[in-house]
């Protein structure tokens, strides 16, 4: 988690709170980070982090809408905005559909 703090500092964003969101909690197998981080100003935001070898396609976009989608009713509140870190090849439609769903792709 101080991986992920350290470089959110270095880009500007700076949050007061943040708590990490186990997946076995919303229902999810996937092996993926998410946090809930409430910045400065008040505005909450889901950030996911994805460490996997294969590559990231449009099917998957859909699969972190839902788990996004799961997290808000966990939560009872929806995010304002929502980040996803990716430590895997990017499929560029898949980044296309990221950024028409306002993500924003680190």
């Amino acid at each position: 988690m101080q991986m992920l703090v350290d470089s959110l500092r270095l880009q500007g964003k700076i949050y007061k709170k943040m708590l990490e969101i186990f997946p076995k909690e919303l229902g999810i197998r996937n092996k993926i980070k998410i946090y809930k981080a409430i910045d400065t100003s008040n505005k909450y935001w889901a950030i996911f982090v994805v460490s996997q070898k294969s590559r990231i396609l449009i099917k998957d976009v859909a699969k972190f809408e839902e788990i996004c989608t799961k997290l808000s009713i966990f939560c009872k509140h929806n995010f304002d905005y929502k980040m996803i870190f990716i430590d895997a090849p990017l499929c560029s439609k898949a980044k296309e559909e990221f950024k028409t769903n306002s993500w924003k792709v680190q």
